[in-house]
């Protein structure tokens, strides 16, 4: 799931309601956004991160592809959520990769609960070990075959190569670096980045740049599209068009708006409060980051800020890019919180960045 890169990439991240495809060009020091697109999936093509449909995910980023204009043919894509398992273990130190391989299979199945043959395995030297001057840190990923090969046959039945299978937290994190500008402090800071997708909330707490805690809940953006559908007689889709491009009425935000804003800040406390029961050292957040379709909704970063009295942004990870004309950047402006998945992708084209 870690290999290298050997060409231009496109960034693909699968959803449960739509895929998200950005294609970045330039240097590192020097990025442009070359082109971008977001596509509905069909209704239950993908649930709990597990594509059902292949065939189907396979069209929608095939129309992807069309409306960002790429012409380029490798992806990168992520699994995330209960079918990823990660550890961090100590390893000896100066083993090659190959004796490293062999270590790790032979210790594998005390750390992932499922047959060895049933999944896909890799791993990474993270560094020195702090607690083990003779060992380093290696980390483990391991995801079911199920679930890789069905996100590699959506990419391949749009006719793209799928060349990495990366993490979506290690997706996350490759992209938090493109918006340490936006987030306030040192290095040593403990940051809340909250992402409220179309059906899941997902609270990722950084410290020193790294995710040590993830949590998902079963909240997100489709339930203010589905009460906008039944308070105002629309269709499903007309109402989702209305919840991002406006013109609904001017009882909207007392009717609908502020209880789901209100209900979206309960999802976050509770899932603010199981981590800190469970982290009793970290006493504060310096920095609450808002990401996912719902960031994009007037007023949420201010009830956020308000009702837990921490500072809270929305993430742009487009801030300091140029932006080619094709890849629309007034829409791209508007979507840019719900596509730091994607982004952190597409940041694998890169040689040599620190992501």
């Amino acid at each position: 799931m870690f290999r290298k890169k050997s060409k231009t990439l496109v960034g693909i991240d699968i959803s449960s309601t739509a895929v998200k495809l950005i294609e970045l060009g330039g240097s590192r020091g020097n990025m442009r956004v070359e082109g971008y697109a977001a596509v509905a999936v069909p209704p239950d093509s993908v649930v709990d991160k597990h594509v059902n449909n292949p065939e189907a995910v396979g069209e929608s980023i095939k129309k992807a592809l069309h409306m960002a204009g790429t012409r380029t043919k490798h992806a990168c894509v992520a699994v995330g959520g209960a079918s990823v398992i990660t550890k961090l273990v100590p390893m000896p130190a100066g083993l090659s990769d190959n004796e490293l391989e062999q270590q790790i299979r032979l210790e594998a199945e005390q750390y992932i609960p499922f047959p060895l043959e049933e999944v896909g395995l890799d791993f990474e030297v993270i560094g020195p070990s702090g607690e083990e001057p003779t060992s380093v840190d290696v980390l483990i990923a391991a995801c079911r075959n199920e679930t890789i090969e069905s996100r590699v046959a959506a990419v391949e039945m749009a006719g793209l190569i799928c060349s990495i299978v990366d993490i979506e937290s290690n997706a996350l994190e490759n992209a938090c670096h493109l918006i340490r500008e936006q987030m306030t402090g040192g290095k040593e800071n403990t940051i809340a980045f909250i992402d409220i997708g179309a059906t899941t909330t997902t609270l990722n707490i950084m410290h020193a740049g790294n995710i040590v805690y993830t949590r998902d809940q079963s909240f997100g953006g489709k339930q203010l599209t589905e009460e906008i559908m039944r308070h105002y007689g629309l269709s499903y889709e007309d109402a989702g068009k209305a919840k991002r491009l406006g013109g609904l009425p001017d009882s909207y935000a007392d009717e609908v708006l502020k209880p789901f804003i209100a209900d979206a800040m309960q999802q976050v406390n509770r899932a603010l409060q199981f981590f800190f029961a469970s982290h009793s050292q970290v006493e504060k957040l310096d920095q609450i980051v808002l990401a996912g379709g719902c960031a994009s909704i007037p007023g949420i970063d201010l009830a956020l800020e308000e009702q837990m009295e921490v500072a809270t942004r929305i993430a742009d990870p487009f801030a300091s890019m140029k932006i080619a004309a094709r890849a629309k950047p007034k829409m791209l402006k508007l979507d840019a919180p719900a596509l730091m998945t994607a982004v952190g992708l597409a940041l694998r084209s890169f040689d040599n960045a620190p992501y």
